[in-house]
């Protein structure tokens, strides 16, 4: 069954002058799914974002948000869209409680519900015992707190996150990842710029690497891996000897790109690991090979953006 498109794409271009930062982008996200724009600093992620969100008007293409385009529409767009900005957006004399109470009634709540809703994601933000702190009392990532949680409070039917978890520790991070996935599954569509590995791999039901502007790759973070050829690497140590037509009988399938053999180790390149391991491991038994210990290991998304770009993400973050 087709799913539900909830964003469409369709040459969404925007020059700076003679610079192009953004670069015809064509794609489509689907109802309440976790989209990951992967990339470096200055890739068009956020541009891309803002043209989405109706603050940018495109160069060039157009976007469509729930049926309705950024050009044509964009008050009936901006009633669909609550967006996290990189950098918080906060009066610095006022509170949290106090920027979270005015949001929330921007977002319909009223008296008791209001404090109710706010209070409820401050502390699952952990931050309720700072609700009464200025905010040029606090932490840049207690600032970051507060402009997410506007987020969680508006819940929003897409819900956009710029680097959600920048200068927030590991402890928090999780806890706003799952604050994120949650969101999904009570019906959001979550668009998720960001430019770490793991939070893309872990968050996202799909990924698009994005670089100088264009999309270099697009699909699951496990599809985008098994593109990368002989991306997976299976060490396996046995006791020798290894008997010598055993090496041709693993090079000879499909998914395998190369071998490698010392003494007591066999280090094989392939593709699709999961679903071979099986079959070298019997074919190893079924010669009498001792196996003494078997070792996976996948390529990461920096190897997939180093595939697609000539660059490695964790060096141009």
């Amino acid at each position: 069954m087709d799913r539900y498109v909830a964003v469409k794409m369709v040459g969404l271009t925007k020059y700076y002058g003679s610079f192009l930062a953004v670069d015809h982008i064509d794609l489509e996200i689907f109802d309440r799914e976790i989209f990951g724009f992967l990339g470096p600093n200055g890739a068009g992620k956020t541009t891309t974002l803002l043209m989405l969100t109706t603050v940018l008007r495109p160069s060039e293409g157009n976007a469509y948000v729930y049926g309705y385009d950024i050009r044509g529409h964009p008050d009936k767009v901006r009633r669909f869209i609550g967006m996290a900005f990189q950098d918080p957006k906060l009066y610095w004399i006022h509170t949290p409680y106090e920027i979270l109470i005015w949001h929330a009634k921007v977002c319909g709540y009223r008296g008791g519900k209001a404090k109710e809703v706010v209070a409820d994601v401050l502390k699952e933000l952990d931050m309720y015992d700072a609700r009464n702190k200025r905010a040029f009392e606090l932490s840049g990532g207690m600032r970051k707190r507060v402009e997410i949680a506007k987020i969680f409070i508006q819940k929003p039917r897409l819900a956009i996150f710029d680097e959600p978890t920048t200068q927030i520790d590991v402890s928090g991070k999780h806890k706003i990842w799952d604050m994120i996935k949650a969101l999904r599954d009570e019906g959001s569509t979550i668009i998720l710029a960001t430019n770490e590995l793991y939070e893309a791999d872990i968050l996202s039901d799909r990924v698009a690497i994005i670089y100088r502007g264009r999309i270099a790759a697009l699909g699951t973070p496990r599809e985008l891996k098994d593109t990368i050829p002989g991306g997976d690497v299976l060490e396996i140590e046995f006791n020798p000897p290894l008997p010598h037509e055993v090496v041709g009988d693993i090079e000879s399938i499909r998914q395998v790109s190369k071998v490698m053999l010392s003494d007591s180790r066999i280090e094989i390149y392939l593709n699709e690991v999961e679903r071979i391991l099986p079959r070298i491991v019997t074919l190893l038994l079924e010669r009498g090979v001792g196996i003494r210990s078997v070792h996976m290991r996948e390529p990461s998304l920096d190897d997939v953006f180093m595939h697609y770009t000539g660059a490695r993400l964790s060096e141009e973050g």
